[in-house]
């Protein structure tokens, strides 16, 4: 974790100061502190302390720092339930750039492989058919995974998610079910295959995960009770399976987007729409990539420190 201040010595020059601290528990004592190194420039003066990190617990990668080569993600494979459209393909256009191998997941296949037609990198992606609402269809689709890349996944973004615009005295059970399953549910069983595989495999467990979750998971929204309560659920899952997996070095986050301009949206009617974009400060509707962009953030080492996060993608909206 690093450390950035400010100090006033007397009437004499501004001094800012740097110091690299240690991540680590309460059973540690602290080592000796070097000596501070000071560095002047005629208007300011800088001190440095520095600290390396006990064995086996290396101190984050310094901010805007890129790690490992290749890109942010390197050859760390991902994972991306529901990449066939909107979102979940703007995560994995973003996250090929930067580096990272991709398992590309869909329920509609086809809509994967066209996915995969988008990326560079070639044939080191793969895409494979995936229910998220059925446990033999999500662990089928890890192991696969795992066999693609010799080794599971070790980033993991879900963003399989259903919407239906009904009130909540007309919506029956069948829709009901079918929000929760696939918005919920699906997280649940995609995040418990994925935190399985990458602890069973003993050698590095050190891993991600980023939940699409949204805006309205905090404030509803008419005719989208059931889709608004599955998105509260998500923050909540968030929250509590960040603080789970966080000692076995696996961190979880979630983004909370506003009306973004995908296939769902368009199932919007043209006043929803007017609407959004009049409460909205920015006046529009967001874009998958501007979302995707703080996805790759949030799976990256540059969010090191960042645990049940939920990161508003939003314009503004209800800020």
């Amino acid at each position: 974790m690093t450390f950035a201040g400010s100090l006033q010595e007397g009437g004499g020059p501004r001094v800012r100061l740097h110091r690299s601290y240690l991540r680590g528990t309460d059973h540690w004592s602290s080592p000796k502190l070097p000596q501070p190194q000071w560095q002047e420039d005629g208007v300011h003066r800088t001190c440095s302390i520095s600290q390396e990190s006990p064995p086996g617990l290396p101190l984050p990668s310094s901010p805007g720092q890129v790690a490992p080569e290749g890109g942010s993600f390197g050859p760390l494979s991902t994972s991306v339930p529901s990449g066939g459209s909107g979102i979940g393909r703007a995560c994995c256009q973003v996250l090929a750039r930067e580096g990272a191998r991709l398992v590309v997941t869909d329920i509609n296949l086809q809509a994967a492989k066209h996915t995969l037609t988008l990326l560079p990198g070639g044939q080191q992606h793969v895409a494979v058919a995936m229910d998220v609402k059925d446990r033999r269809s999500v662990e089928d689709a890890m192991k696969f995974a795992q066999d693609q890349c010799d080794a599971p996944p070790s980033l993991l973004v879900n963003c399989a998610g259903v919407a239906t615009f009904a009130l909540i005295s007309e919506a029956d059970d069948d829709l009901w079910q079918k929000i929760i399953d696939v918005n919920l549910k699906g997280i649940f069983l995609v995040t418990q295959a994925f935190a399985t595989s990458l602890l069973d495999n003993g050698k590095d467990s050190k891993g991600a995960i980023v939940n699409i979750a949204s805006i309205l998971g905090k404030t509803g929204h008419t005719y989208l009770g059931g889709y608004s309560a599955s998105k509260g659920g998500v923050i909540s899952l968030t929250k509590t399976c960040a603080a789970e997996l966080a000692s076995k070095a696996i961190r979880v986050n979630c983004v909370l987007p506003g009306l973004i301009d995908t296939p769902m949206a368009a199932g919007a009617s043209e006043e929803i729409l007017e609407n959004h974009k009049r409460l909205t400060p920015l006046g529009r509707l967001g874009h998958p990539e501007e979302v995707a962009e703080v996805v790759a953030f949030l799976l990256s080492e540059r969010s090191s420190y960042m645990v049940g996060a939920c990161v508003e993608v939003t314009g503004g909206y209800a800020m």
